[in-house]
């Protein structure tokens, strides 16, 4: 074979590589990429005539093929006839448990290499039916916990739980906390039974999948309920408990139950321990369920559930661990690499656990061997030959999943050839300069590369350099160096060459240099700077700050350049814009340069690294190390803090009170205890206060005994035999510690001993003190403190609180009634004593009813004092009513007095005078009218009313006056004169 021949035969090897017995040409093809993978899927079990599809489509030049793996072992399309493909897509007719369960894997295969896609998991789901047989019954107590078992029948996945009572769809609701459904086991809790909730309770079971839902419902379980006149109060105790270790995927949800017995009915608050609860928290923090959504590693600890009431508290602890699948760090790129030479691509990932990471080369496993060195996340392949060439991936996977990434590597052989990248045509270059020639021409393997001006070759000398690279490096141009330049490349599969002609152009000088500056904050400065350059090319100036380009034409911006100079205005100049100004007035073939300073004085930067170094009950101790001075001397520091319940920063109390600009500790004091604290340093000079610190971390104080007392001590009211004692519950700031409650100390005024109680609870406002021997209205004097884990705190000033009042056992006398009109009355009746009332009294209670009609349907009024008399309306005419007086307090009221009657008036005319008429005389106006005779059931005309409106006299004085009066005329007289001011009867 010729010389010529074998050449052609290494051109076509360039452009070409063989995977799988066909050829992939380079430039043209690419291997395939996965756009859709296949996904776990649940199948209902048992459904007849479905179909499953799983998804695989790549992009790949020629088109790929498909192939399909299930748990690694090749599926065989026509041997069952159940297996189709579709598009690359496998589509399953009728799936059956027992052979297709398993793992699925998509191969895409082109002529240059072959890629799997990651597992889809084919799992089938089903939900069997309850059991047939009757469910036992069971009882409970009033006021005790129970619970019903739901015992679901065998399932995949996991179920959803509700319950119903009697007939469907009555289902249970919460009722305050009262009932609670585990999504963890189905069953149903109490946490205190009630005498209506006697009934029969059926489980309702709901199975999800991906094509369909299912429910069913258990046999009906039986609940009695044995009644308690008096049910006994219990502490909470707690029966629904999270596991003591739960482990979730970061980015997932994590749902922690807990539900407590007790009774009153218990509350529930929940805590993270060692830090603060996520504000991400659903579903409360004081549900039985506490969720949260999208896990980070900063939520994973020990978490607490606390039940509470009246009667105590229990508490339960579990820690969260958090887990994550893989998720890339670093992954490899498509890669063309020359013949023989050497090949390294690297992948990390993240996971918990740590990732294992493998190699697949076309699909198949990739190991060390000859010139492969496979070393976890490093692939190096040395000496490459053509049949390295392919698709290569890099699995990352731990126990919660896997994840591929792919890369495609192209080995190259092929002659020097210019057309793509030729060596520049013109390069201009700058009298006194350096210019630089690159020749990158596309060889496989590495060509060899000199330069030569015309038929000079040249080679390395004080002003000439050719790197290996084939760069041609000339300094101190001059115009004897302007010619053309050839830059020549070989390999043993041939030569090329290509030519570019040197140009020499006058050099560009800086003619006046920015100079440094010094400014405050806010003011402005102008950096000067002009240059000289080759008239036959334009100049550009731009400007640089620390290296960084400067945007000076945006509107808006601090930055601003003169049209025809290189001046640059600096507009309220900021902190932010002190540096290294760099100006550079560019032509096409040099550069010229020249840089100032600008310093910006202005207040301190934030200090930093703020930590809490000790914390005691009422102080903390913080460090931190100084911040920028700004070039202007910090003076002075301001501690600021805020606590977890409020929001504001404020101003803190420091020791020493004045911190100077040197230091770099203090004390902050009259912190309150067992209260979580955050806290930030503010630096400042002469130019003002700086931006605050980063946040401390939130730390707690340490416990100590409560040093105020609570406050609103009061109380009184309630049933016989009764004390009741008020107070506001203290706040979470005063409460200095945990394990929290309040001692009562009261006795009956004047008494030599105080009964002493506690109330074990922080929420709690009220005590009731029961005892049958207590006397109406009695007299106690009554103070509180509160406790904690670290001792008691001061007691309050003592307050005086009366047991509950009682019925009046007397009724008022000497109950006199007078008719006012036809439809109002006047009682009156002596006063009672107070002493006699068995409480305070509250005022006075008028009963009445009419003749014929029973006492119990009476009409009732209330007076709000101790009047002795009151007026009751609304009543009918000419009608006969019995009228009694009762005394009241606020526990109700006393015997009624003797009763006493009273007739109402006959009702006036039910008709209006007729015949109105009027005459104006001057100021004068008579007006007329016909008598009015009353019947006999009527009372007496006894006289008239007279009403006049119009417009006042004075209004053609400018006055616009609106004149309404009214009189009254007595007895039958059917003519008045009116005068303005004045009314005159005849």
């Amino acid at each position: 074979m010729g010389y010529l021949s074998c050449l052609l035969i290494l051109t076509s090897l360039a452009l070409t590589y063989a995977v799988g017995g066909d050829v992939c040409v380079s430039g043209h093809d690419s291997g395939p990429v996965f756009e859709e993978q296949p996904t776990g899927q649940i199948y209902p079990e048992g459904l007849t005539e479905g179909k499953v599809t799983l998804t695989c489509q790549a992009r790949a030049s020629p088109a790929a093929t498909y192939r399909w793996r299930l748990n690694g072992s090749e599926v065989v399309f026509g041997a069952d006839p159940r297996y189709t493909l579709v598009a690359g897509n496998l589509v399953i007719t009728n799936p059956r448990h027992d052979r297709d369960t398993g793992s699925y894997q998509c191969l895409a295969i082109n002529r240059c290499g072959t890629i799997v896609s990651r597992a889809a998991n084919l799992k089938f789901g089903y939900l069997h039916d309850f059991p047939p047989e009757s469910r036992s019954p069971q009882t409970a107590y009033e006021g005790a916990g129970t619970f019903l078992a739901c015992q679901p029948p065998a399932h995949y996945p996991a179920l959803s739980y509700r319950w119903f009572v009697n007939e469907f769809p009555s289902f249970v609701q919460p009722d305050g906390g009262r009932w609670f459904v585990s999504q963890v086991t189905g069953n149903l809790y109490v946490a205190k039974s009630q005498a209506n909730d006697t009934g029969n309770y059926f489980c309702f079971t709901t199975i999800s999948m991906d094509i369909s839902t299912k429910s069913i419902f258990s046999k009906a379980i039986q609940l009695t309920v044995q009644p308690d006149a008096n049910p006994r109060k219990s502490a909470p105790s707690i029966r629904v408990r999270f596991p003591a270790e739960t482990y979730a995927l970061a980015g997932h949800s994590a749902q922690l139950e807990c539900f407590a017995y007790g009774n009153p009915v218990p509350k529930l608050r929940w805590r993270k321990l060692e830090g603060v609860l996520s504000a991400k928290a659903l579903a409360s923090a004081d549900g039985p369920i506490l969720t949260l959504p999208d896990l980070n590693f900063e939520d994973e600890g020990m978490y607490e559930c606390e039940a509470y009431n009246s009667e105590g508290r229990d508490t339960y602890q579990g820690r969260i661990v958090v887990q994550a699948q893989p998720e890339w760090l670093q992954v490899m790129s498509d890669s063309e690499v020359e013949i023989s030479s050497e090949l390294h691509w690297s992948c990390m990932a993240a996971g918990k656990p740590r990732p294992t990471i493998r190699w697949l080369r076309n699909g198949q496993p990739l190991s060390t061997q000859d010139r492969v060195d496979v070393s976890s996340g490093s692939l190096r392949i040395s000496n490459l030959a053509l049949e390295d060439s392919g698709m290569y991936q890099c699995v990352a996977e731990n126990k919660h999943g896997a994840i591929y990434s792919n890369a495609e590597l192209r080995v190259q052989v092929q002659a020097p050839d210019f057309r793509l990248n030729p060596v520049r045509r013109l390069v201009p270059a700058a009298r006194g300069g350096t210019v630089r020639m690159e020749c990158k021409p596309r060889a496989a393997p590495k060509p060899t590369l000199f330069w030569s001006r015309g038929t000079e070759l040249l080679t390395n000398s004080s002003r000439v350099t050719v790197s290996p690279d084939g760069v041609l490096w000339i300094y101190n141009i001059s115009r004897a160096d302007e010619g053309k330049y050839t830059c020549f490349a070989e390999n043993y599969l041939g030569k090329a060459n290509s030519t570019g002609h040197l140009s020499v152009r006058d050099a560009t000088k800086i003619t006046l240099a920015p100079s440094n500056a010094d400014i405050n904050q806010g003011e402005n400065v102008t950096l000067q700077c002009h240059a000289s350059h080759d008239p036959t090319m334009d100049l550009t100036f731009t400007w640089t700050m620390n290296g960084v380009l400067l945007d000076t034409e945006e509107p808006g911006q601090h930055y601003h350049r003169k049209e025809t100079i290189g001046d640059l205005v600096i507009v309220n100049g900021q902190l932010g814009q002190a540096g290294t100004y760099t100006c550079s007035a560019q032509t096409v073939v040099d550069t010229a340069t020249a840089s100032a300073k600008l310093v910006v004085r202005g207040p301190p930067g934030p200090p930093g690294g703020l930590v809490v170094k000790s914390a005691n009950e009422t102080s903390v101790e913080l460090r931190w190390s100084r911040g920028y001075d700004n070039h202007s001397p910090i003076s002075k520091y301001l501690i600021m803090g805020r606590s977890k319940h409020t929001h504001e920063w404020r101003r803190m109390r420091t020791e020493p009170h004045n911190i100077e600009g040197n230091a770099e500790s203090a004390h902050v004091n009259d912190l309150r205890p067992w209260m979580n604290y955050e806290f930030q340093v503010i630096a400042s000079n002469i130019l003002g206060s700086g931006e605050p610190s980063m946040p401390s971390q939130m730390i707690q104080t340490k416990q100590a005994a409560p040093t105020v007392a609570p406050s609103g001590l009061g109380g009184g009211g309630g049933d016989r035999s009764e004390l009741i004692i008020t107070w506001t519950p203290m706040a979470r700031e005063y409460q200095n510690g945990d394990n929290f409650g309040y001692i009562l100390a009261f006795r009956k005024r004047d008494a030599p001993t105080w009964t002493v109680v506690r109330v074990p609870n922080v929420e709690s406002s009220r005590y009731v003190y029961i005892n049958q021997s207590l006397s109406p209205y009695c007299p106690f004097e009554v103070k509180i403190k509160a406790y904690n884990r670290k001792g008691e705190g001061p007691f309050s000033q003592v307050a005086v609180v009366h047991s509950a009042e009682e019925e009046p056992t007397v009724s008022p006398r000497k109950i006199s009634a007078v008719a006012l009109t036809a439809f109002e009355i006047q009682v009156s009746w002596d006063p009672v004593q107070h002493l006699t009332t068995n409480g305070v009294l509250r005022g006075y209670e008028i009963r009445y009813w009419r003749q014929h009609e029973r006492e119990a349907a009476a009409d009732r009024v209330r007076t709000a004092g101790l009047e002795t008399m009151a007026r009751v309306s609304g009543l009918r005419p000419s009608t006969l009513y019995h009228v009694t007086v009762l005394v009241y307090n606020s526990a109700g009221t006393g015997p009624p007095s003797p009763r006493t009657t009273v007739i109402t008036r006959k009702p006036p005319p039910n008709r209006p005078p007729g015949n109105i008429s009027w005459k104006i005389d001057g100021s004068w106006v008579t007006v007329r009218w016909d008598q009015v005779a009353a019947m006999d059931n009527e009372s007496a005309v006894l006289g008239y009313k007279v009403i006049l409106q119009g417009q006042s006299p004075w209004s053609n004085l400018g006055l616009s006056v609106l004149l309404r009066d009214t009189m009254v005329v007595s007895g039958i007289r059917t003519r008045v004169f009116w005068f303005i001011g004045e009314c005159v009867t005849h």
